[in-house]
Formats: structure tokens, sequence, C-alpha cells
């Protein structure tokens, strides 16, 4: 890297500024990593959106656009650098849009169902990540067979679209988010695919078992390029069989059209002051400590408000029973994380209705934060004036206290607290 306070190639002799950091210049790319980060999130989105068939000029120019911008000595100015990033916000969003028309396009209009959690008798294959072309190929291939086809993680809002519900081979839902793989996937005897990213380096416990497609790959595993997955039947027929059980079951489906069929009854219900508030808790979860504070969060709630909820986040609020409110169940699982769209036409879809800003709403947005995917998505809630967003449990690490400041002063971004239910009663205040 070229250091812009010695002026040298990397860091010269006599240079005290620490690699990567050039004296004033750390907020400049401070700035720059989170356009790299929230690049690489959206990236990914494109990249799942054009598998179904969506692909626009506009948003691939601009990705090149903007990753010129972080080249050295191309950009030191703060304010362009954090309009590109609110540029990218905005552009992601469009990117969401492309994913949602894709999945349902190709899916069918998504509507509430139970999964089952758990495995029956028999061969079967595991599918983690989030790329729903993959998923459908693989069942288009075992069609006909006795493979029974899993969701993991990410994959489970599959279940919402209607094709895949119907499709013979797939038979439910096993394990939680990807942070527990080494702990759940040695008790699945058969294959695993990993479609995207969220895969960890699998011990040798069951290394010879994962199969990642295209670009995924880890130590170990085999490849899968060209859209073949007969390896991986091979391997579910010659694995041990599975056995059954039972682990009761998720509600999923509470996409953003099942919600604005709603609206009308939504919005009569915060009229009459039936509905207190509205949460959106959910987000790309982590393992570290501190990430309970979603959790008890979630469930003090009150019995008179809505949760919805996206992301492999859910996976630390939905084993709790939260009841029903007004008939609805209070937990509504939106999807994967690119379905934070989802909660944002509904959020502008109220504000139309109440004739007012998204940030007078009754609507509390609490965000676990880990990877690019969710910088994408912050930009795009930033990109359109949403505030007093909380993230956590800590700040991102490519964030300078001085462009973290300017975030806080300008959208009033917050962290989350040391406890969930004082932070709780502010937002309820």
């Amino acid at each position: 890297m070229f250091c812009n306070q010695c002026e040298q190639t990397a860091h010269g002799v006599g240079c005290t500024i620490s690699p990567g950091v050039c004296g004033k210049d750390a907020d400049v790319q401070s700035v720059q990593e989170m356009i790299l980060y929230g690049l690489k999130g959206m990236a990914a989105y494109a990249s799942h959106a054009r598998r179904l068939g969506k692909h626009d000029e506009e948003v691939s120019a601009f990705i090149e656009d903007a990753l010129f911008s972080t080249m050295t000595n191309v950009n030191f100015d703060l304010g362009s650098l954090l309009e590109i990033a609110m540029d990218l916000g905005r552009m992601n969003l469009k990117v969401m849009q492309m994913l949602d028309e894709g999945h349902v396009e190709k899916f069918g209009k998504p509507s509430p169902t139970m999964v089952n959690r758990g495995t029956k008798a028999g061969p079967g294959i595991l599918v983690t990540g989030h790329d729903m072309a993959d998923l459908w190929s693989l069942l288009e291939q075992v069609e006909g067979t006795n493979i029974n086809v899993y969701t993991h993680g990410e994959m489970l809002p599959a279940f919402m679209y209607p094709k895949f519900r119907e499709h013979p081979n797939l038979a439910g839902h096993y394990g939680g988010a990807w942070q527990k793989q080494k702990h759940e996937f040695p008790h699945f005897s058969g294959p695993v695919v990993a479609t995207t990213n969220c895969i960890l380096i699998p011990p040798d416990t069951y290394k010879d078992r994962v199969f990642t497609t295209r670009f995924t790959a880890v130590p170990g595993g085999k490849r899968i390029t060209d859209n073949n997955f007969t390896p991986v039947i091979e391997a579910a027929l010659a694995c041990e069989p599975l056995t059954k059980t039972s682990e009761g079951s998720y509600q999923v489906g509470f996409h953003r059209s099942v919600l604005l069929d709603a609206a009308p009854t939504i919005v009569e219900a915060v009229k009459a002051g039936q509905i207190s508030r509205f949460f959106v808790i959910g987000g790309c979860d982590g393992a570290e400590p501190g990430r309970n504070y979603f959790s008890e969060y979630a469930q003090a709630t009150p019995p008179d408000s809505f949760i919805l909820t996206l992301g492999c986040g859910k996976y630390r609020i939905n084993d709790y029973e939260y009841g029903t409110h007004l008939g609805l169940p209070r937990l509504m699982d939106m999807g994967q994380c690119n379905d934070a769209y989802g909660a944002i036409q509904v959020a502008l879809a109220l504000a139309n209705a109440f004739q007012c800003g998204v940030n007078d709403l009754p609507l509390t947005l609490v965000v676990s934060w880990f990877e690019q995917k969710a910088v994408a998505v912050l930009l795009t809630l930033l990109s359109l004036g949403v505030k007093g967003i909380r993230i956590g449990p800590r700040p991102p690490g490519f964030v300078t206290p001085a462009v973290f400041k300017i975030l806080q002063e300008k959208f009033d971004l917050k962290l989350t607290g040391n406890h969930a239910q004082a932070d709780l009663a502010l937002a309820l205040a």
C-alpha cells in the first residue's frame, strides 16, 4: 500500500504510522473500506440476481466506478467518499429489488407456511448458503429418487415459495445459523452443499462430505462448477442413511407482498392504538459473546407489538414463543438478509399511508452486525435517510471514531447497549 505520509510504496524507514493507517488519511481509508465491504455485499446479491435472469448495466458500471474510487491516489476527499457510500446504498436497493423480483418470478408468490425441523429416515442432502438457483437445480436432479433435501441456515426461506414447497424431495430444515456448523454437520450423515458464503472450513470429521458450488471452496471439499450435482447424489446414496428426528417447526413466509396485502388492516390497527410498535430485529449473525442481546431484546418486546426478522440473525430469536396479536403471529420471518428490501418497502408503504416520513413511524431497527452484506444493507438504510438504527454488538472494526461520529450526527446511528431492556425502554418512550 502507498503511504501518503512518507510518500513511499508500503512504509519507508522512519515512517511511524501503522500500515494502512496514514495519519490524517485514516478516516479516508475508513470510508474507502466501507465502500469496499459494501461493494462485496452488493456484488454477492447481484450475482444471485444474475443467476435468476436479472442484470442491470447501471449496477455493473457503478461497481466498476466505485472500485476505481478506492484505488491508491485517486480520492483523498472524505466528503465525496461518503457521497459514494450513500450512492452505493441506493444502488444496493436496486440490486435487492432485482433479486426479490427474480425469486418471485421463478419460484412463485410467497406465503406463510410451517417448516418441519428435523430429518426423515433415508438418504439426505443438506444445502446451506443463500443461492436458491442452486437449490432448485439440485432438486430437479434428485427428482424421482428417494433422496430427501434439507435446507440449512439462510436457505430456510426457500419454503415460502410455492414452487419449492411443492417439490416432493424438499423434506424440511436442519440446524440453525452458520456458526453452529461444526456442531451440527457431524450429526448429518449425508453430503453438505455450500452454495455461497457462510461456510466454515470443515474439520476432518466431515470435510469429505462437503461440496461447494462455483466460487465457493474449502480445503478438502469438492467443487461443483458445471451445475452437475451427480457427485453429490452419488455421495448421498453411499453415505449412511439419516434417521428420523423431530425438533418442532418454524413459521416462515412473511414476504413484503404478504405484509403489503395486509397493509390496510395494519394501518387501521395502528390508528386505533392496537399496535404499539414494529421492531425489525435480525441481520447478519456472528458467534462472539454479546449477541444474546438480540434474544433478550426480542423477548422483552410488548405483547401488542410485532417483530419482523430476516437474515441469519433470526436464529437468535425464533426459538421463543411470542404468541399472536390481532390474529397474526407476533414474530414474522421475512426471509434472507437481502429481503431487507421487503422490510424497506413495507416501511415506505406505511409512511405513505400515514402521510409521514419513515422516521416518524412506530418503527425500531435493531440490526445484528457481522459481514459485507450487512454493510451494503446498512448503507441502503442510511441512504434512504433512516435514523436511529441500533447496530451491534460492537462498531465495525474498519470505521474510525471520527467516521462513526459523522454517522451518529447525521443518522443518529446507535450502538447496542449493555442492557437490552434499557434500550427497549428508550425505544418505547
